[in-house]
C-alpha cells in the first residue's frame, strides 16, 4: 500500500474523542477472540505497514507493540471494520500468549451459575518469569 493510499485509509476511520479505535484480535484460524486492545492512528499506521500489531495502552499512557516485552507477537492475517468505521476486527497469527497473565487469550473466565468466574484455560507461561515483576 503506497502512503497516499495508506493516509486515505486511515483519514476513513472513525476514532473517539480520545482518538482510540477498539480492536478486537481474534486467532485467524480458530477466530477465538484473544484480546481486545486499542489503537490510535500511530498504531494503525505501524500495524499495517509491518503486519505486527501495534497499540496504545490507556492505562500506560503509552504506545507499545505487542510481545515487545513478552516476544508474543501478532503477525496480522486481516483487518476488518465495521459498518461504521470505529471498530476494527484484527485476525491474527499469534506468537506465544496474547494475554499478559500467561494465557493464550485474555478471555480465560467464564461465569458460572453461582455468580463466580471459573478459568476454563490453562496457562502458557508465568508472568512473574516473563515480566520480570
Amino acid at each position: 500500500m503506497n502512503d497516499t493510499t495508506l493516509e486515505q485509509t486511515l483519514e476513513g476511520m472513525k476514532l473517539a474523542a480520545n482518538g482510540l479505535i477498539p480492536a478486537i484480535c481474534v486467532d485467524h484460524e480458530t477466530k477465538q477472540v484473544l484480546m481486545v486492545a486499542y489503537m490510535n492512528v500511530d498504531s494503525l499506521r505501524d500495524t499495517i505497514q509491518t503486519g505486527k500489531t501495534h497499540f496504545w495502552s490507556r492505562s500506560r499512557q503509552k504506545y507499545w507493540m505487542k510481545g515487545e516485552s513478552s516476544g508474543h507477537t501478532q503477525q496480522v492475517k486481516a483487518i476488518y471494520t465495521d459498518c461504521d468505521k470505529d471498530t476494527l476486527v484484527i485476525e491474527i497469527e499469534q506468537h506465544g500468549a496474547a494475554c499478559h497473565e500467561g494465557y493464550l487469550s485474555c478471555f480465560y473466565r467464564k461465569l458460572n451459575d453461582e455468580g463466580g468466574w471459573d478459568v476454563i484455560a490453562e496457562k502458557l507461561f508465568d508472568p512473574a518469569e516473563v515480566y520480570k515483576k
